[in-house]
């Protein structure tokens, strides 16, 4: 009987491993910006030649499967909430709820003062909870809605809610991000807040100030108030306004701030929708359904009503679950078959000062976030590759943990096929060539990160009580490894 042969696995080098993305990346730059096409089919292609590469030095087919499906498994809990948020969109929608917050924010947000009000109202309420996703998912929705009322450009109004969102969930003690970052490297959670205060908030006034200036331009005098008047007329004629049902997204946020996972806070909230359209609003169970499974539509012969409602539903988020899958194998392959450990290895050959290792970690955590496409994984694997980095030259861990945070959560928003990039555009409708230039905090705070890596400051050396932590905290990591894969969270 013939024994079947054992093929050899080997090392990638840097060369084979970084060609499934230079291949994807020129690909994706034909396809999405010159043929103007989704990106799934270069995601498709940079899988395909990364499968190649692993199957030459030694990969099994069937290994190579069991590596896209590990990436899946990760990317699963953020696929069960983007469908979740279609249904509360469609539920919302059809409940009079999005309108109900949307006439009582034209009523009370003037359209000079509104970028500023929806970032801080964001801010307020991603900081309480601890969670850009629900905040955008809520708050972020509404504000859309009030924002183009208002004539203000989707991209505008979309990168005041993702800057709001993406600093309280950066701030917030509740966060998994900040909660990962902190743990996987040893750091206090709240010395790791502190640190980033340092980066965040001269962020947070420069947004101020550009949302400010910004909003000189949509002043009460330069705009058509009749257009807005008859907006709010066409809405209440087509839905029954309430100040009690702001009730059903206040129940949600509580909710989270309760640490109700987000799964079940979510249910609730599209129940209180779906009976919402039929108790307050008189609609049809067979109506309620088909906005939870097709999404909501109003014909009331106002465009821009007709258009603030359309949308939402199971089916308007397939789009966004096919991409997340799609990158999620891709970016199995990359990181299970020891492609990306290659070429993050070969970064740090190049790393020889302080500002080095920082400029780095935070490229790193960019280069994760578009070839893993998941920003926990921008975390995790950086701060696996640059740990012991940081303590041979005798920096504190909360050096990395903000360099994690800055590099790896708030720049996960400006890959389109991120699963951040991907919810987002599910959510508020608005693409990363739209709203990117005007998500101010998510690209200020890793250029401040760096320019304090070049200048030194607020890089801080370690001390020996936290040498002796840190000695600790790898002792325990070596005893049973399985921690750190625990603490990778849900999305919420």
């Amino acid at each position: 009987m013939r024994e079947k042969k054992v093929r050899e696995k080997r090392e990638i080098h840097f060369g084979m491993a970084i060609l499934p993305l230079v291949v994807m990346i020129a690909v994706m730059l034909v396809t999405v910006v010159w043929l103007e096409q989704g990106p799934h089919m270069p995601l498709i292609l940079g899988t395909s030649v990364a499968s190649i590469v692993a199957w030459k030095y030694g990969f099994t087919w069937k290994e190579i499967e069991e590596m896209m499906y590990k990436g899946i498994r990760l990317a699963l809990p953020a696929v069960v909430i983007i469908m979740l948020v279609g249904l509360t969109i469609g539920a919302w929608m059809g409940g009079g709820i999005v309108a109900t917050m949307i006439f009582y924010g034209l009523k009370l947000i003037t359209p000079a003062w509104f970028l500023v009000a929806i970032m801080i109202i964001c801010s307020i309420v991603s900081l309480a909870i601890g969670s850009s996703w629900s905040t955008m998912a809520t708050i972020g929705v509404a504000g859309m809605g009030i924002g183009l009322s208002m004539g203000i450009p989707a991209g505008m109004v979309a990168g005041a809610v993702i800057s709001g969102a993406y600093f309280g969930d950066k701030m917030s003690p509740l966060s998994d991000t900040t909660n990962l970052a902190s743990g996987l490297t040893g750091t206090d959670l709240f010395d790791h807040i502190k640190h980033m205060l340092y980066t965040t908030i001269p962020a947070l006034l420069i947004a101020f100030g550009v949302f400010t200036f910004l909003g000189r331009r949509f002043a009460d005098g330069n705009l058509d108030m009749d257009k807005i008047t008859q907006t709010s007329k066409v809405m209440q004629e087509s839905f029954l306004i309430s100040p009690w049902l702001l009730l059903v997204p206040l129940a949600v946020i509580v909710m989270v701030a309760m640490k109700v996972p987000a799964v079940p806070a979510l249910i609730v909230g599209i129940i209180m929708g779906f009976l919402s359209q039929i108790f307050i609003q008189g609609g049809t169970v067979t109506g309620a359904l088909t906005a939870l499974q097709e999404g909501f539509t109003i014909k009331t012969g106002n465009e821009l009503v007709d258009n603030l409602f359309d949308g939402g539903g199971l089916d308007s988020m397939m789009y966004t679950v096919s991409m997340t899958i799609v990158a999620m194998t891709f970016g199995g392959i990359l990181e299970y078959s020891g492609m990306l450990k290659s070429i993050m290895d070969q970064l740090l050959k190049v790393v020889k000062s302080t500002a080095s290792l920082v400029i780095s970690t935070i490229g790193a955590c960019v280069m994760t976030n578009a070839t893993c496409a998941e920003q926990y994984i921008s975390i995790v694997v950086p701060s696996r590759m640059f740990s012991q980095a940081y303590k041979d030259k005798g920096l504190s861990s909360k050096n990395l943990s903000r360099a994690l945070e800055d590099g790896g959560t708030l720049t996960s928003v400006f890959i389109p096929w991120n699963t951040c990039g991907v919810f987002i555009l599910g959510t508020l409708g608005v693409g990363v060539t739209e709203y990117g230039p005007y998500a101010i905090i998510n690209f200020v705070v890793p250029i401040l990160s760096i320019l304090y890596a070049i200048t030194g400051f607020t890089i801080v050396k370690m001390s020996a009580d936290e040498r002796e932590r840190m000695e600790a905290h790898d002792a325990k990591l070596l005893a049973d490894p399985s921690i750190e894969d625990e603490q990778m969270p849900a999305h919420s």
